[in-house]
Order: structure tokens, then sequence, then C-alpha cells
């Protein structure tokens, strides 16, 4: 009964979150919301430049990074914030909280290390639910941003996933369906085009997943986005 007990007590305990602010009035503001509303989300700490920001959250380690675009240092000092998060290989995923809706500056949220994107305009039960997507695994993209993500990608092509030595984790193969994959075609149309059975596919894509660790097409294509933008001296994770 206690070790029950125990197990429902860490399922249900709070998303950890640290939140990257412009000012002190925002970050109170976030922490408040979600004080008042007693909800399955703690605010543990807040930043509001991009230097106390990495240092809170490299030393802390919480769940979930809530990083606005703008912070006191800068308009676009956010980004700064993923592209270092991103460095640490950190447990931590991340948020990015914008004002604009401009397509490149979403694309750059996502290929910075973000695993989803909040507008300032959205309701704090939709903040909620992202986060909690996002602690979950999930990425956060709705049809539009995916739309971005893919056109992203087919643009750059090839792509080439490597581990920490620089050796593919993909075979020639894999690469061509995670290239088709990126290009937003099916499972039966990458079968057609490569004159194999969708079962065959299936498989494919399957193994590419538990290679990469990832469970779903968005998460690959952004995995694949990432990973194409990456620093050239940055190893891979």
């Amino acid at each position: 009964m206690q070790e029950t007990q125990q197990f429902r007590s860490y399922v249900h305990s709070p998303v950890q979150v640290i939140v990257a602010e412009a000012n002190e009035m925002g970050c109170q503001l976030v922490a408040n919301a979600f004080r008042s509303r007693r909800n399955h989300v703690t605010i543990v700490a807040s930043a509001v430049s991009s230097r106390q920001a990495f240092s809170l959250l490299k030393e802390r380690e919480p769940d979930v990074a809530l990083i606005s675009a703008h912070l006191a240092d800068g308009p676009f000092e956010g980004y700064n914030v993923l592209r270092e998060l991103r460095s640490l290989h950190s447990r931590t995923r991340a948020i990015m909280l914008m004002e604009s809706r401009e397509r490149e500056l979403v694309v750059d949220a996502f290929r910075c290390g973000a695993r989803g994107v909040i507008f300032r305009d959205e309701p704090l039960e939709i903040l909620e639910k992202c986060i909690q997507a996002v602690h979950k695994g999930q990425v956060w993209a709705n049809s539009q941003h995916l739309g971005y993500l893919l056109d992203e990608l087919a643009r750059g092509l090839p792509i080439r996933v490597r581990n920490a030595r620089g050796e593919n984790l993909l075979s020639k193969r894999e690469s061509e369906l995670v290239r088709l994959v990126g290009e937003g075609l099916t499972n039966q149309e990458i079968a057609a085009q490569l004159h194999l059975s969708t079962h065959t596919v299936k498989n494919y894509i399957f193994k590419i997943y538990e290679t990469l660790g990832l469970s779903t097409r968005v998460e690959l294509v952004l995995y694949c986005l990432q990973e194409r933008q990456r620093a050239p001296g940055e190893k891979a994770g």
C-alpha cells in the first residue's frame, strides 16, 4: 500500500518550471497565475537576463523552461538561451514564449531547441496544456507550425544524423526515408516512390524511431531540423 501511495505521489508531482522573462513583473505574473490555479505546474525560479537564465537552468535542471524571446538584455536573447540549453544536453525541455507569429521567428525557435511555442495572447489554460505536453515529451506545434518545419526541412536536404563520434546513425535507406518524411509524404506515398510495401516502410520508420529515441513524425521532423542546424563544433547528443 505504501509503495502504491509513493508511486501516485511521483506520478502527480508538479512539473518544475523555470521562467525567463523580460522583466521581474512578467516573471511574477506567471508565477502568481499558476500559484492561484493550484494545478500541477510549479514555478521554481525565474530570470530576466540570458546569463541568469542559463545559470539557473544549468544549476537547477527543471522539467520545463519557459523562455521569452525577449529578455532584459535584448529582444532575441531568448534564442541564445535555447541554444545554450541545447548544448548542455540537459533533461530540461524548453518552450518559447513569443509575441510575433512571424514564420522565420517560429522556425528559429524550434531550430534552436524549443519543443513548443506559445504566444502572449493565448489563455493560461493553453500555456498549461503546452507545459504538460512538452513535459511528457511531446512537441507543441499546430498544423501551421508543422508546415513551416516541413518546408524548412525539405529545403536543405540531404539529412545526415550522426552520433558524438561523427558516425552515421541511419543507413542510406533510412536517411532516404527521413528525407521523404521531411517532404511531408505519407507512408503510402513513400512506399510507392521507393518501390517498397507499406509494411516495409512502417518497419523502417519504427526502427528509425527506436534508433533516435523518438515516437512521432513531428518529433522526427523537429529532430532532423535541429540536427541540421547544429553548430559545426557542437557534438550530437
